[in-house]
């Protein structure tokens, strides 16, 4: 009998069942398993994801994705207090690197964001203590994330809370369509579809939060 499918998933060589936007590539697909929906709460990774989101305005996350190793290279591990200290000499020699995207503004953004990032984490405790509170409560989720309640998820209330919080802030390069994603990508939301065989295991590591120091309160989102 013919497997039946379920919108918004594909099936690959090894059996399993997975959202359809990281078939093009086996790169996409770990990403996809191993990172994408999985609870974070390293400052770093916050950081370096806003940070990517902002860079692929107007591109593909698998693009950015390609590059992610230079980025990381071009801007010292992301680690927020190194960038923080680049200069115009930094951002002249990002603009000549063609292993990633070399775009003024999305450069000093980053730069600039780098500043912010250590006066939110000076404010409260951490880059992750602050994004974490934007959290949603499960009330105001889909009942069941199918391919077209995601494909109608570009946003969220918590996500246009955060974006005019960290625009308020001084950060640049911070949507809400920007936001939206970073929270997918952190693990807080957890935009799996129902079906895929890893979003139990994003789930699980969501469950497991307190053992990876994420705080467990959220704001209102407005």
């Amino acid at each position: 009998m013919p497997e039946r499918k379920t919108p918004g998933l594909f099936t690959a060589p090894d059996g399993l069942r997975r959202c359809f936007w990281c078939a093009s590539t086996p790169a996409y697909q770990h990403y996809h398993d191993t990172e994408w929906g999985f609870a974070v709460a390293d400052d770093r990774r916050l950081f370096e994801k806003l940070c990517l989101e902002g860079f692929q305005a107007g591109l593909s996350w698998l693009t950015i994705l390609n590059k992610r190793e230079a980025f990381r290279r071009a801007f010292a591990g992301f680690d927020p207090a190194a960038v923080a200290r680049f200069g115009d000499a930094d951002v002249d020699r990002l603009l000549q690197d063609a292993a990633i995207v070399r775009h003024r503004g999305k450069i000093e953004s980053t730069i600039n964001n780098a500043r912010r990032a250590l006066e939110l984490a000076g404010e409260f405790g951490s880059l992750a203590a602050y994004a974490w509170r934007y959290e949603p409560a499960a009330p105001g989720r889909p009942r069941r994330l199918t391919h077209a309640a995601l494909m109608a998820l570009s946003t969220s209330p918590e996500a246009v809370a955060m974006s005019r919080d960290l625009k308020r802030r001084g950060w640049s390069f911070v949507g809400p369509t920007t936001v939206y994603a970073f929270m997918q990508a952190m693990g807080i939301v957890n935009d799996h579809i129902e079906g895929c065989a890893i979003r139990p295991a994003a789930t699980a590591a969501r469950a497991a939060a307190a053992t990876i120091g994420i705080p467990q309160t959220r704001s209102p989102s407005s």
